[in-house]
């Protein structure tokens, strides 16, 4: 059986001073993703939370962007899973990828957490469970370890981010693909982008 995409989630940290910063990757996404879709963003305490529903060729999807600051982003997301029972693979995160040079995005199932303190904290809250789809958006690797903390909570210089967005254009247009569950033509399209196609 297909994996049918019920839930997209944003990771970033909530505040003006992380916006467009290269951790808030995904909330970058998840921002362009519902205002091509004509989502309208609501706060919802109980999940503490940003989240909208839209609809993709006739598919209802919740996107959901966590206000818990990023390594707690599994109490929003686990809890609103729970409520509308929806699997861990009717799930997909949309997050930064240190390990993927920026301009380039992956679509990936299940794995750990690869040291992202959002994956990780969402895995947690999901009891272990690791069997949820991920959207990897590259924005490349300082080059050591201990420049990764200021790496990604700073701004992208503009070309790097323009890069950022042509990618996140191209997921956008592959989703429909994967929200129902056709991930190999997905993978496939979103994988051979290139910028300078």
């Amino acid at each position: 059986m297909k994996d049918s995409i019920q839930l997209i989630v944003g990771l970033g940290n909530p505040g003006d001073q992380y916006h467009q910063t290269r951790h808030n990757a995904g909330f970058d996404f998840i921002d362009e993703l519902a205002s091509r879709y004509s989502g309208f963003w609501k706060s919802d305490p109980k999940y503490k939370a940003e989240i909208c529903s839209i609809s993709v060729e006739g598919d209802k999807v919740w996107l959901m962007k966590p206000m818990t600051f990023m390594n707690r982003s599994g109490q929003s997301v686990a809890p609103f899973a729970h409520f509308f029972k929806i699997p861990p693979s009717g799930i997909m995160v949309a997050h930064d990828e240190l390990d993927i040079d920026a301009g380039t995005a992956r679509f990936k199932k299940g794995g750990g957490h690869g040291g992202h303190n959002g994956l990780r904290d969402i895995i947690a809250s999901l009891g272990n469970n690791r069997d949820f789809y991920r959207l990897r958006l590259g924005i490349g690797h300082p080059g050591h370890s201990s420049e990764v903390v200021n790496y990604v909570l700073r701004k992208a210089p503009s070309d790097e981010y323009i890069s950022l967005t042509r990618t996140i254009d191209c997921a956008i247009e592959q989703l429909p693909m994967a929200i129902k569950g056709e991930w190999a033509k997905a993978m496939n399209k979103l994988h051979s982008f290139k910028l300078d196609s």
